[in-house]
Protein backbone atom coordinates (compact mmCIF):
# COMPACT_ATOMS: atom_id res chain seq x y z
CA UNK A 1 0.00 0.00 0.00
CA UNK A 2 2.80 2.46 0.87
CA UNK A 3 4.45 1.72 -2.47
CA UNK A 4 1.18 2.42 -4.35
CA UNK A 5 0.75 5.73 -2.47
CA UNK A 6 4.33 6.69 -3.34
CA UNK A 7 3.78 5.88 -7.04
CA UNK A 8 0.57 7.92 -7.17
CA UNK A 9 2.34 10.79 -5.39
CA UNK A 10 5.14 10.81 -7.99
CA UNK A 11 2.60 10.76 -10.85
CA UNK A 12 0.81 13.80 -9.40
CA UNK A 13 4.12 15.69 -9.06
CA UNK A 14 5.05 14.83 -12.65
CA UNK A 15 1.69 16.07 -13.99
CA UNK A 16 2.00 19.34 -12.04
CA UNK A 17 5.48 19.94 -13.43
CA UNK A 18 4.37 19.23 -16.99
CA UNK A 19 1.40 21.61 -16.71
CA UNK A 20 3.51 24.39 -15.18
CA UNK A 21 6.00 24.17 -18.04
CA UNK A 22 3.37 24.86 -20.74
CA UNK A 23 3.35 28.41 -22.10
CA UNK A 24 0.17 30.43 -22.12
CA UNK A 25 -1.90 30.58 -25.29
CA UNK A 26 -1.28 34.34 -25.34
CA UNK A 27 2.48 33.91 -25.69
CA UNK A 28 1.93 31.35 -28.41
CA UNK A 29 -0.21 33.51 -30.70
CA UNK A 30 1.56 36.26 -32.59
CA UNK A 31 0.96 38.61 -35.45
CA UNK A 32 3.49 38.32 -38.27
CA UNK A 33 6.10 40.95 -37.72
CA UNK A 34 5.53 40.75 -33.98
CA UNK A 35 8.36 39.48 -31.78
CA UNK A 36 8.78 35.69 -31.98
CA UNK A 37 10.68 35.30 -28.74
CA UNK A 38 7.90 33.47 -26.88
CA UNK A 39 6.64 31.28 -29.71
CA UNK A 40 6.84 27.50 -29.36
CA UNK A 41 8.77 25.59 -32.02
CA UNK A 42 6.76 22.98 -33.84
CA UNK A 43 9.31 21.13 -35.92
CA UNK A 44 11.82 20.03 -33.34
CA UNK A 45 11.96 19.63 -29.60
CA UNK A 46 13.27 22.82 -28.09
CA UNK A 47 12.57 21.73 -24.53
CA UNK A 48 16.28 21.38 -23.75
CA UNK A 49 17.18 23.72 -20.93
CA UNK A 50 20.29 25.83 -21.23
CA UNK A 51 22.63 25.08 -18.37
CA UNK A 52 24.08 28.15 -16.71
CA UNK A 53 27.86 27.74 -16.30
CA UNK A 54 29.25 27.68 -12.80
CA UNK A 55 29.72 31.13 -11.30
CA UNK A 56 32.11 32.05 -8.51
CA UNK A 57 29.80 33.62 -5.94
CA UNK A 58 32.64 35.75 -4.56
CA UNK A 59 33.53 37.36 -7.89
CA UNK A 60 32.20 38.26 -11.31
CA UNK A 61 34.20 35.48 -12.97
CA UNK A 62 32.39 32.73 -14.86
CA UNK A 63 33.46 29.54 -16.55
CA UNK A 64 32.22 29.90 -20.12
CA UNK A 65 31.87 27.43 -22.93
CA UNK A 66 33.74 28.41 -26.07
CA UNK A 67 31.83 28.93 -29.31
CA UNK A 68 33.21 27.31 -32.45
CA UNK A 69 31.82 29.97 -34.79
CA UNK A 70 34.23 32.04 -36.82
CA UNK A 71 34.42 35.68 -35.72
CA UNK A 72 35.02 38.11 -38.60
CA UNK A 73 37.74 40.61 -37.67
CA UNK A 74 35.54 43.48 -38.82
CA UNK A 75 32.87 42.69 -36.22
CA UNK A 76 35.05 43.23 -33.14
CA UNK A 77 33.88 46.79 -32.39
CA UNK A 78 30.99 47.08 -34.85
CA UNK A 79 27.57 48.72 -34.43
CA UNK A 80 24.50 47.44 -36.34
CA UNK A 81 22.05 49.72 -38.12
CA UNK A 82 18.71 48.28 -39.26
CA UNK A 83 17.47 49.55 -42.64
CA UNK A 84 13.74 49.65 -43.39
CA UNK A 85 13.89 50.37 -47.13
CA UNK A 86 10.13 50.78 -47.57
CA UNK A 87 9.84 53.54 -44.97
CA UNK A 88 13.28 55.12 -45.30
CA UNK A 89 12.49 57.54 -48.14
CA UNK A 90 9.54 58.86 -50.10
CA UNK A 91 10.56 56.66 -53.02
CA UNK A 92 11.21 53.61 -50.84
CA UNK A 93 13.96 52.36 -53.17
CA UNK A 94 17.55 51.17 -52.99
CA UNK A 95 18.68 54.18 -55.02
CA UNK A 96 16.96 56.64 -52.69
CA UNK A 97 18.44 54.96 -49.62
CA UNK A 98 21.92 55.12 -51.13
CA UNK A 99 21.90 58.90 -50.69
CA UNK A 100 21.93 58.39 -46.90
CA UNK A 101 25.13 56.33 -46.86
CA UNK A 102 27.51 59.31 -46.33
CA UNK A 103 25.45 60.41 -43.31
CA UNK A 104 25.48 56.91 -41.83
CA UNK A 105 29.22 56.66 -42.43
CA UNK A 106 29.73 59.96 -40.63
CA UNK A 107 27.62 58.68 -37.74
CA UNK A 108 29.94 55.67 -37.48
CA UNK A 109 27.75 52.59 -37.99
CA UNK A 110 29.44 49.54 -39.53
CA UNK A 111 26.89 46.82 -40.32
CA UNK A 112 23.77 47.56 -42.34
CA UNK A 113 21.03 44.99 -41.69
CA UNK A 114 18.43 45.22 -44.44
CA UNK A 115 14.95 44.05 -43.60
CA UNK A 116 13.71 41.52 -46.21
CA UNK A 117 14.17 42.89 -49.72
CA UNK A 118 12.50 40.01 -51.60
CA UNK A 119 9.25 40.10 -53.62
CA UNK A 120 6.24 39.95 -51.31
CA UNK A 121 3.48 37.40 -51.89
CA UNK A 122 0.09 38.71 -52.99
CA UNK A 123 -1.98 35.68 -52.00
CA UNK A 124 -3.37 36.06 -48.45
CA UNK A 125 -1.47 39.35 -48.19
CA UNK A 126 -1.98 41.50 -45.10
CA UNK A 127 -2.63 45.17 -45.78
CA UNK A 128 -1.90 46.93 -49.05
CA UNK A 129 1.81 46.21 -49.40
CA UNK A 130 2.05 43.05 -47.31
CA UNK A 131 4.60 41.79 -44.81
CA UNK A 132 8.28 41.86 -45.71
CA UNK A 133 8.38 38.36 -44.21
CA UNK A 134 5.95 36.76 -46.71
CA UNK A 135 8.60 35.89 -49.28
CA UNK A 136 7.55 35.15 -52.85
CA UNK A 137 11.02 34.43 -54.27
CA UNK A 138 14.22 33.94 -52.30
CA UNK A 139 16.52 34.91 -55.17
CA UNK A 140 14.93 38.11 -56.43
CA UNK A 141 14.20 41.60 -55.10
CA UNK A 142 10.97 43.44 -54.42
CA UNK A 143 10.28 45.48 -57.60
CA UNK A 144 8.99 48.30 -55.39
CA UNK A 145 12.57 48.71 -54.14
CA UNK A 146 14.27 48.50 -57.54
CA UNK A 147 16.09 45.83 -59.52
CA UNK A 148 18.65 43.19 -58.65
CA UNK A 149 21.23 45.36 -60.42
CA UNK A 150 20.24 48.29 -58.20
CA UNK A 151 20.76 46.20 -55.09
CA UNK A 152 24.09 44.82 -56.30
CA UNK A 153 25.27 48.37 -56.95
CA UNK A 154 24.12 49.34 -53.45
CA UNK A 155 26.04 46.45 -51.88
CA UNK A 156 29.16 47.39 -53.85
CA UNK A 157 28.78 51.03 -52.77
CA UNK A 158 28.40 49.94 -49.13
CA UNK A 159 31.57 47.87 -49.37
CA UNK A 160 33.48 50.71 -51.03
CA UNK A 161 32.54 52.94 -48.08
CA UNK A 162 33.54 50.35 -45.48
CA UNK A 163 30.10 49.01 -44.52
CA UNK A 164 29.15 45.34 -44.20
CA UNK A 165 25.74 44.13 -45.36
CA UNK A 166 23.41 41.63 -43.66
CA UNK A 167 20.23 40.36 -45.27
CA UNK A 168 17.15 39.45 -43.25
CA UNK A 169 16.51 35.75 -44.00
CA UNK A 170 13.09 34.13 -43.52
CA UNK A 171 13.68 30.38 -43.33
CA UNK A 172 10.66 29.20 -41.33
CA UNK A 173 8.01 29.96 -43.92
CA UNK A 174 7.24 31.49 -47.33
CA UNK A 175 4.38 33.44 -48.84
CA UNK A 176 1.47 31.47 -50.32
CA UNK A 177 2.43 32.15 -53.93
CA UNK A 178 6.13 31.47 -53.49
CA UNK A 179 7.70 29.86 -56.54
CA UNK A 180 8.24 26.66 -54.51
CA UNK A 181 4.69 26.03 -53.42
CA UNK A 182 3.07 24.89 -56.69
CA UNK A 183 5.83 22.53 -57.79
CA UNK A 184 6.90 21.24 -54.38
CA UNK A 185 3.96 21.03 -51.95
CA UNK A 186 5.84 18.35 -49.98
CA UNK A 187 8.33 21.06 -49.02
CA UNK A 188 5.64 22.44 -46.72
CA UNK A 189 4.02 21.30 -43.49
CA UNK A 190 0.61 19.73 -44.15
CA UNK A 191 -2.30 18.79 -41.93
CA UNK A 192 -4.04 15.41 -41.83
CA UNK A 193 -6.06 16.33 -44.91
CA UNK A 194 -2.94 17.09 -46.92
CA UNK A 195 -3.43 20.86 -46.88
CA UNK A 196 -0.47 23.20 -46.38
CA UNK A 197 -0.77 25.16 -43.15
CA UNK A 198 0.53 28.40 -41.72
CA UNK A 199 2.89 28.17 -38.70
CA UNK A 200 1.02 26.60 -35.80
CA UNK A 201 0.32 28.71 -32.74
CA UNK A 202 0.36 31.98 -34.72
CA UNK A 203 -2.00 34.11 -36.75
CA UNK A 204 0.57 34.34 -39.55
CA UNK A 205 -2.08 33.47 -42.11
CA UNK A 206 -0.14 35.21 -44.87
CA UNK A 207 2.66 32.60 -44.81
CA UNK A 208 3.02 28.83 -45.33
CA UNK A 209 5.05 26.68 -42.93
CA UNK A 210 8.11 24.92 -44.36
CA UNK A 211 8.88 21.23 -43.73
CA UNK A 212 12.49 20.72 -42.66
CA UNK A 213 12.13 16.96 -42.84
CA UNK A 214 12.40 17.40 -46.60
CA UNK A 215 16.05 17.32 -47.65
CA UNK A 216 15.36 18.78 -51.11
CA UNK A 217 13.81 21.86 -49.51
CA UNK A 218 16.81 22.22 -47.21
CA UNK A 219 19.17 22.14 -50.17
CA UNK A 220 17.14 24.73 -52.06
CA UNK A 221 17.13 27.01 -49.01
CA UNK A 222 20.88 26.65 -48.58
CA UNK A 223 21.48 27.30 -52.29
CA UNK A 224 19.41 30.48 -52.10
CA UNK A 225 21.47 31.78 -49.17
CA UNK A 226 24.70 30.92 -50.97
CA UNK A 227 23.47 32.89 -53.99
CA UNK A 228 23.34 36.14 -52.02
CA UNK A 229 26.80 35.64 -50.53
CA UNK A 230 28.53 34.40 -53.67
CA UNK A 231 26.80 36.39 -56.41
CA UNK A 232 25.74 39.59 -54.63
CA UNK A 233 28.45 39.74 -51.98
CA UNK A 234 26.44 40.13 -48.77
CA UNK A 235 28.36 39.55 -45.56
CA UNK A 236 25.87 37.52 -43.55
CA UNK A 237 22.29 37.18 -42.40
CA UNK A 238 19.86 38.06 -39.67
CA UNK A 239 17.78 34.88 -39.26
CA UNK A 240 14.11 35.57 -38.66
CA UNK A 241 12.55 33.26 -36.05
CA UNK A 242 15.82 31.31 -35.83
CA UNK A 243 14.59 28.71 -33.35
CA UNK A 244 11.73 27.82 -35.71
CA UNK A 245 14.30 26.08 -37.91
CA UNK A 246 16.33 22.98 -36.87
CA UNK A 247 19.69 23.80 -35.33
CA UNK A 248 21.54 21.35 -37.57
CA UNK A 249 20.33 23.25 -40.64
CA UNK A 250 21.82 26.49 -39.35
CA UNK A 251 25.09 24.73 -38.56
CA UNK A 252 25.22 23.36 -42.09
CA UNK A 253 24.49 26.83 -43.47
CA UNK A 254 27.27 28.40 -41.43
CA UNK A 255 29.82 25.84 -42.55
CA UNK A 256 28.87 26.24 -46.22
CA UNK A 257 28.79 30.04 -46.20
CA UNK A 258 32.13 30.34 -44.42
CA UNK A 259 33.75 28.47 -47.30
CA UNK A 260 32.69 31.35 -49.58
CA UNK A 261 33.69 34.18 -47.24
CA UNK A 262 33.73 34.79 -43.47
CA UNK A 263 30.12 35.67 -42.64
CA UNK A 264 28.39 37.16 -39.61
CA UNK A 265 25.15 35.59 -38.38
CA UNK A 266 22.49 37.13 -36.12
CA UNK A 267 19.75 34.90 -34.65
CA UNK A 268 16.35 36.28 -33.77
CA UNK A 269 16.25 34.22 -30.60
CA UNK A 270 17.11 34.41 -26.92
CA UNK A 271 16.16 30.88 -25.81
CA UNK A 272 18.34 28.38 -27.67
CA UNK A 273 21.88 29.30 -26.69
CA UNK A 274 23.10 26.16 -28.46
CA UNK A 275 22.52 28.08 -31.71
CA UNK A 276 25.60 30.06 -30.72
CA UNK A 277 27.85 27.01 -30.51
CA UNK A 278 28.42 26.48 -34.22
CA UNK A 279 26.00 28.65 -36.19
CA UNK A 280 25.47 32.21 -34.92
CA UNK A 281 27.69 34.98 -33.60
CA UNK A 282 24.96 36.91 -31.85
CA UNK A 283 21.33 36.68 -30.75
CA UNK A 284 18.72 39.05 -29.38
CA UNK A 285 19.05 40.75 -25.99
CA UNK A 286 15.30 40.60 -25.43
CA UNK A 287 15.50 40.02 -21.69
CA UNK A 288 17.50 43.20 -21.10
CA UNK A 289 15.22 45.08 -23.50
CA UNK A 290 12.09 44.14 -21.55
CA UNK A 291 13.75 44.86 -18.21
CA UNK A 292 14.69 48.34 -19.45
CA UNK A 293 11.05 48.95 -20.45
CA UNK A 294 9.90 47.93 -16.98
CA UNK A 295 12.58 49.97 -15.21
CA UNK A 296 11.48 53.04 -17.15
CA UNK A 297 7.92 52.49 -15.90
CA UNK A 298 9.05 51.96 -12.30
CA UNK A 299 8.08 48.27 -12.38
CA UNK A 300 11.69 46.99 -12.07
CA UNK A 301 14.86 48.53 -10.70
CA UNK A 302 18.61 48.39 -11.31
CA UNK A 303 18.96 45.09 -9.45
CA UNK A 304 17.06 43.35 -12.23
CA UNK A 305 19.60 44.61 -14.74
CA UNK A 306 22.46 43.46 -12.51
CA UNK A 307 20.97 39.97 -12.50
CA UNK A 308 20.57 40.02 -16.28
CA UNK A 309 24.18 41.10 -16.83
CA UNK A 310 25.52 38.33 -14.60
CA UNK A 311 23.28 35.78 -16.32
CA UNK A 312 24.38 36.98 -19.75
CA UNK A 313 28.04 36.63 -18.84
CA UNK A 314 27.37 33.09 -17.66
CA UNK A 315 25.13 31.85 -20.47
CA UNK A 316 26.85 32.97 -23.64
CA UNK A 317 29.55 30.78 -25.16
CA UNK A 318 32.82 32.68 -25.23
CA UNK A 319 33.05 34.79 -28.37
CA UNK A 320 29.28 35.27 -28.70
CA UNK A 321 27.03 37.95 -27.27
CA UNK A 322 23.58 39.57 -27.44
CA UNK A 323 22.43 42.40 -29.68
CA UNK A 324 21.18 45.18 -27.40
CA UNK A 325 18.54 47.68 -28.49
CA UNK A 326 15.92 50.16 -27.39
CA UNK A 327 13.98 49.72 -30.65
CA UNK A 328 13.76 47.67 -33.83
CA UNK A 329 11.13 47.06 -36.51
CA UNK A 330 9.03 44.75 -34.30
CA UNK A 331 9.25 46.80 -31.13
CA UNK A 332 8.49 50.06 -32.93
CA UNK A 333 5.48 48.80 -34.89
CA UNK A 334 3.93 46.45 -32.33
CA UNK A 335 5.09 47.54 -28.86
CA UNK A 336 5.55 51.27 -29.38
CA UNK A 337 8.33 53.77 -29.95
CA UNK A 338 11.13 54.10 -27.42
CA UNK A 339 9.51 57.36 -26.30
CA UNK A 340 6.26 55.57 -25.53
CA UNK A 341 8.00 52.76 -23.67
CA UNK A 342 10.93 54.56 -22.04
CA UNK A 343 9.80 58.17 -21.65
CA UNK A 344 12.46 60.32 -20.00
CA UNK A 345 14.77 57.29 -19.76
CA UNK A 346 15.35 57.12 -23.54
CA UNK A 347 18.92 58.41 -23.48
CA UNK A 348 19.95 56.53 -20.33
CA UNK A 349 18.78 53.22 -21.81
CA UNK A 350 20.43 53.94 -25.15
CA UNK A 351 23.73 54.60 -23.36
CA UNK A 352 23.26 51.36 -21.44
CA UNK A 353 22.97 49.35 -24.68
CA UNK A 354 26.35 50.72 -25.78
CA UNK A 355 28.31 50.00 -22.58
CA UNK A 356 27.06 46.57 -21.48
CA UNK A 357 28.48 43.44 -23.19
CA UNK A 358 27.00 42.96 -26.63
CA UNK A 359 26.62 44.72 -29.95
CA UNK A 360 24.33 47.77 -30.07
CA UNK A 361 21.59 48.27 -32.65
CA UNK A 362 20.19 51.52 -34.05
CA UNK A 363 16.89 51.27 -35.94
CA UNK A 364 16.00 53.43 -38.94
CA UNK A 365 14.91 56.87 -37.74
CA UNK A 366 16.13 56.69 -34.16
CA UNK A 367 18.80 59.26 -34.99
CA UNK A 368 15.95 61.54 -36.14
CA UNK A 369 14.03 61.10 -32.89
CA UNK A 370 11.45 58.82 -34.56
CA UNK A 371 8.40 59.13 -32.33
CA UNK A 372 5.73 57.26 -34.24
CA UNK A 373 4.89 53.63 -34.81
CA UNK A 374 5.69 52.84 -38.41
CA UNK A 375 2.97 50.96 -40.26
CA UNK A 376 4.02 47.38 -40.99
CA UNK A 377 1.91 46.60 -44.04
CA UNK A 378 1.55 50.09 -45.52
CA UNK A 379 3.75 52.96 -46.71
CA UNK A 380 4.69 55.20 -43.76
CA UNK A 381 7.72 57.36 -44.47
CA UNK A 382 10.24 58.36 -41.80
CA UNK A 383 10.55 62.11 -41.25
CA UNK A 384 14.22 63.11 -41.55
CA UNK A 385 13.54 66.81 -40.99
CA UNK A 386 15.28 67.02 -37.64
CA UNK A 387 18.26 64.79 -36.86
CA UNK A 388 17.93 65.57 -33.16
CA UNK A 389 19.62 62.38 -31.94
CA UNK A 390 22.31 61.91 -34.57
CA UNK A 391 25.15 63.54 -32.61
CA UNK A 392 24.07 61.60 -29.52
CA UNK A 393 24.41 58.27 -31.35
CA UNK A 394 27.61 59.41 -33.05
CA UNK A 395 29.13 60.06 -29.61
CA UNK A 396 28.01 56.66 -28.36
CA UNK A 397 29.61 54.95 -31.35
CA UNK A 398 32.81 56.92 -30.75
CA UNK A 399 32.74 55.83 -27.10
CA UNK A 400 32.51 52.20 -28.12
CA UNK A 401 35.16 52.30 -30.80
CA UNK A 402 37.72 54.24 -28.75
CA UNK A 403 37.50 51.89 -25.76
CA UNK A 404 38.47 48.23 -26.29
CA UNK A 405 36.80 47.40 -22.97
CA UNK A 406 33.48 47.99 -24.77
CA UNK A 407 34.23 45.93 -27.85
CA UNK A 408 32.19 42.89 -28.80
CA UNK A 409 32.59 39.38 -27.41
CA UNK A 410 36.09 38.18 -26.58
CA UNK A 411 37.56 41.39 -28.02
CA UNK A 412 35.91 43.37 -25.21
CA UNK A 413 36.14 43.23 -21.44
CA UNK A 414 34.00 41.25 -19.01
CA UNK A 415 31.74 43.16 -16.69
CA UNK A 416 32.40 43.66 -12.97
CA UNK A 417 29.33 44.79 -11.05
CA UNK A 418 29.96 47.38 -8.34
CA UNK A 419 27.40 46.68 -5.65
CA UNK A 420 25.29 49.54 -4.33
CA UNK A 421 22.88 49.58 -1.43
CA UNK A 422 20.55 51.77 -3.50
CA UNK A 423 18.30 49.60 -5.65
CA UNK A 424 18.15 52.30 -8.34
CA UNK A 425 21.89 52.60 -8.88
CA UNK A 426 23.62 50.49 -11.51
CA UNK A 427 27.41 50.68 -11.46
CA UNK A 428 29.93 48.48 -13.21
CA UNK A 429 33.40 48.40 -14.71
CA UNK A 430 34.56 46.83 -17.96
CA UNK A 431 38.28 46.37 -18.48
CA UNK A 432 40.40 45.18 -21.41
CA UNK A 433 44.18 45.27 -21.16
CA UNK A 434 44.94 48.82 -19.96
CA UNK A 435 41.58 50.28 -20.93
CA UNK A 436 38.87 50.73 -18.28
CA UNK A 437 35.33 52.07 -18.54
CA UNK A 438 33.29 52.86 -15.42
CA UNK A 439 29.54 53.22 -15.91
CA UNK A 440 27.18 54.66 -13.30
CA UNK A 441 23.41 55.04 -13.81
CA UNK A 442 20.56 56.36 -11.74
CA UNK A 443 17.78 54.21 -13.16
CA UNK A 444 14.89 56.02 -11.59
CA UNK A 445 12.75 59.12 -12.03
CA UNK A 446 13.97 60.55 -8.71
CA UNK A 447 17.21 62.23 -7.74
CA UNK A 448 19.50 59.92 -5.76
CA UNK A 449 22.48 60.42 -3.46
CA UNK A 450 24.56 57.25 -3.44
CA UNK A 451 27.67 56.11 -1.61
CA UNK A 452 29.56 53.56 -3.72
CA UNK A 453 32.75 51.67 -2.95
CA UNK A 454 34.74 51.39 -6.18
CA UNK A 455 37.49 49.32 -4.55
CA UNK A 456 40.62 49.11 -6.70
CA UNK A 457 38.96 50.93 -9.60
CA UNK A 458 39.42 54.32 -7.93
CA UNK A 459 41.68 56.69 -9.82
CA UNK A 460 41.92 59.39 -12.48
CA UNK A 461 39.47 59.15 -15.39
CA UNK A 462 37.96 61.26 -18.14
CA UNK A 463 34.22 61.94 -17.94
CA UNK A 464 33.32 61.04 -21.50
CA UNK A 465 30.22 63.14 -22.08
CA UNK A 466 31.54 66.18 -20.20
CA UNK A 467 35.05 65.81 -21.66
CA UNK A 468 36.68 66.74 -18.37
CA UNK A 469 38.82 64.98 -15.72
CA UNK A 470 37.08 62.97 -13.03
CA UNK A 471 38.87 61.69 -9.91
CA UNK A 472 37.01 58.61 -8.75
CA UNK A 473 37.44 57.98 -5.03
CA UNK A 474 37.45 54.53 -3.48
CA UNK A 475 34.44 55.59 -1.41
CA UNK A 476 32.56 57.88 -3.76
CA UNK A 477 29.48 59.93 -2.99
CA UNK A 478 27.43 60.82 -6.06
CA UNK A 479 24.43 63.10 -6.42
CA UNK A 480 22.58 61.93 -9.51
CA UNK A 481 19.55 63.50 -11.16
CA UNK A 482 16.73 61.35 -12.48
CA UNK A 483 17.96 59.03 -15.24
CA UNK A 484 21.44 60.56 -15.04
CA UNK A 485 24.45 58.57 -16.21
CA UNK A 486 28.18 59.02 -15.84
CA UNK A 487 30.61 57.24 -18.14
CA UNK A 488 34.29 57.38 -17.18
CA UNK A 489 37.13 56.21 -19.38
CA UNK A 490 40.75 55.61 -18.41
CA UNK A 491 43.11 58.31 -19.61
Amino acid sequence: MKRMIFIWFMIVILVINLVSCQPSQKSNTLSKGESTQNKNVIKEDKSEKEKVPQTDKNSNNVKQKVSKVNIPEWSKNAVIYEVNVRQYTKEGTFKAFEAHLPRLKEMGVDILWFMPIYPISEKNRKGTLGSYYAVKDYTDVNPEFGTMEDFKELVDKCHDMGFKVLLDWVANHTGWDNVWIENNPDWYTQNADGNIIHPLGTDWTDVADLNYNNQDMRKAMLDAMKFWVKEIGVDGFRADYANGVPKDFWETVRGELDTIKPVYMLAEDDRMFTLLNQAFNVNYGWELHHIMNKVAKGQNNAKYIETNLKRTQALYPKGTYPMNFTSNHDENSWSGTEYERLGDAVKAMAVLTFVVPGIPLIYSGQEAGLDKRLEFFEKDEIDWGNLTMQDFYKNLITLKKENPALWNGKDGGNIHIIESTDKNILAFVREKDKNKVVAIFNLSSNAVTADINFEDYAGAYLSFFLDEPFDLAKDQTLNLKSWEYIILTSK
